[in-house]
């Protein structure tokens, strides 16, 4: 897949000199799947010029409501599959892919919605019946990655499951879509539902607005969706110029999503971007345990809570077991800053500035 984008300059909507920039998946899928280290797509040029991508179909601004539900589990889409990338490095503890599919245009939706994903086969609870829906967090702008509105990407981590006692894998009990997911191939069929969810959507009333996004693993996926809006795209109705600040926890430096593309946002926009990691196998809190996400908040703590008072937005996507430490984390700052974290939660929501979903 070669494609080409107009780049439109940030400042003037025109670059000075007239240039289509070449976006990077320059015929993966000619090379093999599962590469040492995939980068997904981004414009090269971009991380130097400032230069923004022109998107369309522009009707996709128009709509005052987000779409939800065009497509229910009796009667999913068909959609089908552009490609598979392995974006992780050899290093990492199993494997994520990078999955795009081409819905034509006919299931739209707004960043931070999930797509269904029915995988083929019968149930194996209920014999003869299909399988269950399972939702995944949409890893692209309603633009997609081929900026025409016709791709939705997800970013989905092979679940497979180990016997404790022997140590081996044992494949009767892997995930079944995930396992269909990433074994898929360009072209093939793939049932779809929704879009759903709107406690992820990203609020653009204030286009200076701060939002901080804290995502661990796959959880990065609504991240990266808002993040191309902001940096990535031209969208004549939403010129970012607040703050967005990333963190993201995973294993290890090769355990890394779309790292290439946030390194690069934080190059053009410094004033705009910020960036920070929590690598749990190889980094040390200050206790001298495993860097997780909660321990790079507590270092921060301060700076959140104060634009978490001055109005900023944020976001939590990942596994559900991430929650707790986090919870546990935010109370102990708010006790020591002499304030109650129950009062504080309370407020957040009521200005529907938390946002959390969790799997």
């Amino acid at each position: 897949w070669a494609l080409q984008a107009n780049i439109q300059h940030l400042g003037n909507n025109s670059c000075n000199k007239s240039w289509t920039g070449k976006l990077a998946w320059e015929n993966k899928t000619l090379q093999p799947r599962h590469t040492k280290k995939v980068f997904c797509m981004y414009v090269q040029q971009a991380s130097k010029s400032k230069c923004k991508v022109a998107i369309k179909p522009l009707e996709l601004e128009n709509t005052k409501e987000p779409p939800l539900n065009l497509y229910k589990p009796k009667g999913p889409y068909t959609a089908s599959i552009v490609s598979v990338e392995r974006i992780v490095g050899p290093k990492a503890p199993g494997e994520t892919c990078h999955i795009v599919i081409d819905h034509g245009g006919n299931v739209p939706y707004w960043e931070g919605q999930s797509y269904g994903v029915i995988p083929p086969g019968e149930n194996p609870k209920k014999p003869g019946a299909p399988n269950t829906v399972r939702l995944y967090s949409i890893a692209s702008t309603r633009y997609g990655d081929s900026f025409d509105g016709r791709t939705a990407s997800l970013c989905v981590r092979r679940a497979v499951y180990y016997d404790p006692e022997t140590g081996k894998e044992d494949p009767s009990k892997k995930g079944i879509c995930s396992n269909f997911l990433c074994d898929s191939k360009p072209g093939d069929k793939i049932q779809i539902t929704g879009p759903s969810g709107k406690i992820m959507l990203l609020p653009e009333d204030d286009p200076n607005a701060t939002h901080i996004m804290i995502g661990t693993g796959t959880g990065v996926a609504p991240f990266r969706g808002y993040l191309r809006r902001m940096f990535m795209e031209d969208v004549s109705s939403f010129k970012f110029g607040g703050l967005a600040w990333l963190f993201l926890g995973v294993a290890n430096t090769d355990s890394l999503l779309y790292d290439e593309e946030f390194t690069n946002y934080l190059q053009q926009y410094p004033e705009n971007f910020r960036y920070d990691k929590a690598l749990s196998r190889e980094q040390k809190n200050k206790s001298g345990g495993k860097m997780y996400v909660q321990d790079k908040i507590e270092e921060y703590s301060d700076e959140i809570f104060k634009l978490l008072d001055d109005g900023a937005h944020i976001y939590f996507c990942g596994l559900k077991g991430m929650m707790p430490g986090i919870q546990d984390t935010l109370k102990r700052v708010a006790e020591q800053r002499g304030e109650s974290w129950h009062q504080k939660l309370s407020q957040l929501k009521k200005n529907k500035q938390w946002h959390v979903e969790v799997y």
